[in-house]
């Protein structure tokens, strides 16, 4: 572990617990993780803020998955299913990461992002009770579900990553006719596959401060279980909102990305 201030140190576990939270809601923990870590370690290489990142990431969302499981109608078969095609993906997206430059993918997962957030605004009942369960889940849809939701997004947290629970959240809930707290739920059991891809590459190039990673990824799964339970006991409406707050803030952060880069 690089020589770090007791003050940084305090910092990042604020951070830990505050980025649990935010992906057991709606996804998107990343978006204040990686960034604290960067700020924080400015010395250390990228590719170590990438897999320690990663190793917090983990712990937290595994947390927040059990959670939901107890107490959330979580289809885990095919939450599994969806998972083990993410895991394939991530490896896959990790694979190809070094010869993908981040500036061009900014601005496509810009546009995309406002896009979501205008469809979310523009349908009050997305994601909704009244919305869920429209039309039968057919073997087509479950198909898309493995190949889109954790192929496709699987390999975009492996090559890219910002958001990756935000997407997985969207996409079940469009694709399966899940509520927003039942797409959250099955997101996390895909998460913890896509995430525990990319650690098996970060882990296997030897990239993990594993001992800051296992301090900062206690107060990730307290902010993890915590964020569930307000999930489940809020509701969809409540999860709607922290999803508009974490898109607009996604498009914020990759737009002064784009700009500084």
């Amino acid at each position: 572990m690089p020589d770090i201030s007791l003050t940084t140190l305090v910092l990042l576990c604020l951070a830990a617990a505050a980025a649990g939270w935010i992906d057991a809601v709606v996804g998107g923990g990343g978006l204040l993780l990686l960034p604290a870590l960067l700020l924080g370690l400015p010395h250390v290489q990228a590719a170590q803020i990438l897999g320690t990142n990663k190793a917090v990431a983990i712990v937290g969302t595994s947390g927040a998955a059990v959670t939901y499981v107890r107490k959330a109608p979580v289809q885990v078969k095919t939450a599994l299913r969806i998972g083990l095609a993410a895991l394939a993906g991530s490896m896959g997206g990790a694979f190809f990461a070094a010869g993908i430059s981040s500036d061009v993918l900014r601005p496509v997962i810009m546009v995309v992002l406002l896009g979501v957030a205008a469809f979310v605004m523009l349908r009050p009942n997305f994601g909704t009770a009244a919305d869920a369960g429209k039309g039968p889940v057919t073997r087509a849809r479950a198909v898309t579900a493995i190949l889109l939701v954790g192929g496709g997004i699987g390999f975009y947290d492996g090559l890219f990553g910002p958001g990756t629970g935000t997407f997985l959240v969207l996409a079940l809930t469009a694709v399966l006719h899940l509520d927003l707290v039942t797409a959250s739920a099955t997101a996390k059991i895909v998460n913890v596959c896509t995430n525990g891809g990319a650690l098996a590459m970060f882990a296997y190039q030897g990239t993990v401060m594993w001992q800051l990673a296992a301090l900062m990824a206690v107060f990730n799964l307290a902010g993890g279980m915590f964020g569930a339970r307000m999930a489940l006991r809020k509701g969809s409406e409540f999860v709607r909102g922290v999803l508009l707050v974490v898109v607009f803030s996604l498009v914020a952060k990759l737009a002064f990305d784009q700009w500084t880069a």
